[in-house]
């Protein structure tokens, strides 16, 4: 067994390095600058090329380099038009008019047009938490002119435009109607933007590269780059994602100079980048992120609510947080299910503590009546940021009182999995773990665990009608007193019911060769505005 792992390692490695070999063979051949080429070493493979399909970040940030918004976020958390150049609210906040700017076109030369803007929103608000409250407080869609498109209300919706401006996943990105109508239980198979970057799909090698060239017919908007909102101004001619799985490889790639970007560095390289004086360290997402473990609400044994209250309770934060990230100054205790330091964190969660405490978490088994149907926890492989995390958990729960199967797969294996429905025995799954940059996360509109609408929410599927209609009060109050009542009340119920558990925050930089500028912090890893000397 020894001898057949040390001989898979080798092989990971030989294959990680022939991928940056022939990277770097074929720029070279082809006459490229490097100052024109910046290569990044993302968090993850990216398997999954449809970004509503999924709220994988690798998803997201693919789909930033190719698609535009209507509207963008700032760093600091403001929304303004990208796409729309004016947009107007009638007295009764029931009709919502847009005008889109002028020279917006797709890669394939045809104009952005309303009908595709609506076909967009539509697919989006079929997937998206924050989307399909929209839809429900939407009467129709009109497009009067090619350029302009109108939003209808059944009731006033407060927050359309932080809905339409949403900076991470699922983001309403804008597609051709033709793509856009596609189903949204369907991955599209045409991958065409208006965005800044092109994708060349014909380069595409899934688990070794991923190739895009600068959109040369893209129009910047004239205001300055802010988060995703303002000028996306590409200042090279080419981006390359190398995909390398082994995070020493990934260490020596961008020390040696071979990449430029790393985009998640493993915790415990931090002090060895920081002393390079070639490296450069760069928080892309200052507000940090949040370790999680969702439940299936579907299959036994978390069909069970008394058993997934016992999970929780079994679960602590303080040795996940050690185990997995485990440098001081970059993790925090925090077991509200909002961040804490941001509007709607509270520390008023029930019965959930934060705290491992098997003892309790064995007689609320017992009292549940568990009959020791083992749970199926899914663990990455590939994915350092919280690959260590599914271990503490397997010990915790199994403190606890549970049977754990810790079944290990790649991450791209993982969220294609997590999709399914599917019985256990069947391929399915009971709970995987997961992290979300804060600013995902901060209110229950935008946080995707709280899209409790059964077969149309998030994957684990819970179905909790009072969580929904608490939504729907938050979005239409609007005192700032008033929604923090309300999101307190959320949390209590989301922990009432399990729907997942909050594990602990953390920061968690790229690391930059020092030629390297231009960056820019946000809620996703955006690469215009990037140069080099």
């Amino acid at each position: 067994m020894m001898h057949s792992t040390v001989i898979s390692r080798r092989a990971t490695l030989l294959t990680a390095a022939l991928a940056l070999t022939a990277t770097m063979a074929a720029a070279q051949s082809s006459g490229r600058s490097d100052t024109q080429t910046l290569r990044m070493i993302p968090h993850a493979n990216l398997s999954i090329l449809d970004p509503i399909q999924t709220t994988a970040y690798i998803s997201r940030n693919h789909g930033y380099m190719i698609y535009d918004t209507l509207f963008g976020t700032t760093a600091d958390g403001k929304i303004k038009p990208q796409m729309v150049d004016k947009w107007s609210v009638s007295k009764d906040q029931l009709t919502w008019t847009f005008t889109l700017r002028e020279g917006l076109v797709f890669h394939d030369g045809a104009p952005v047009t309303s009908t595709d803007v609506v076909a967009s929103i539509k697919r989006w608000a079929s997937r998206d938490s924050f989307g399909i409250l929209m839809a429900k407080a939407t009467e129709s869609y009109e497009t009067p002119n090619p350029q302009t498109f109108v939003m209808k209300l059944k009731t006033p919706f407060g927050v359309m435009l932080e809905a339409l401006g949403k900076p991470s996943s699922n983001v309403p990105f804008i597609m051709p109607a033709r793509i856009a109508a596609t189903s949204g239980t369907e991955q599209i198979k045409e991958y065409i933007g208006s965005g800044p970057f092109k994708f060349n799909i014909a380069d595409f090698k899934a688990g070794e590269r991923v190739i895009y060239t600068k959109n040369d017919k893209y129009k910047p908007r004239a205001e300055a780059p802010d988060g995703t909102t303002g000028g996306k101004v590409v200042k090279v001619d080419r981006v390359e994602w190398v995909v390398i799985r082994d995070p020493q490889t990934q260490f020596n790639a961008l020390i040696a100079g071979e990449v430029d970007m790393l985009e998640h560095p493993l915790f415990e390289q931090y002090s060895s980048l920081k002393a390079n004086k070639d490296i450069t360290i760069f928080d892309m997402s200052p507000t940090g992120a949040q370790f999680i473990l969702r439940f299936n609400h579907l299959q036994p044994p978390f069909n069970n609510v008394k058993i997934r209250q016992a999970a929780m309770v079994a679960l602590g934060q303080t040795q996940m947080l050690q185990t997995q990230v485990g440098t001081p100054g970059m993790m925090q205790f925090c077991k509200s299910i909002y961040p804490c330091g941001t509007p709607f964190a509270s520390d008023k969660t029930g019965y959930f503590t934060g705290t491992a405490d098997p003892k309790r978490a064995q007689q609320m088994l017992k009292d549940a009546g568990y009959d020791g149907t083992p749970v199926v926890l899914m663990r990455p492989t590939d994915l350092p940021v919280i690959g260590k995390l599914p271990l503490v958990a397997k010990q915790q729960l199994e403190a606890g009182g549970f049977k754990v199967d810790l079944q290990q797969m790649d991450w791209g294996t993982l969220i294609a999995r997590r999709a399914k429905k599917d019985p256990v025995t069947s391929g399915g799954w009971n709970a995987f773990m997961t992290s979300w940059n804060s600013g995902d996360i901060l209110n229950p509109l935008t946080m995707p665990m709280m899209n409790a609408a059964g077969d149309k929410g998030w994957f684990g599927w819970q179905d909790d009608a009072q969580i929904e209609a608490l939504k729907v009060k938050f979005s239409q109050a609007s005192a700032s007193s008033e929604k923090k009542k309300i999101a307190e009340a959320i949390q209590l119920r989301a922990i009432e019911t399990a729907s997942h558990v909050p594990l602990g925050q953390y920061i968690h930089p790229s690391a930059f060769r020092s030629n390297v500028s231009g960056m820019l912090p946000s809620e996703a890893t955006v690469l215009w505005n990037i140069q080099k000397k």
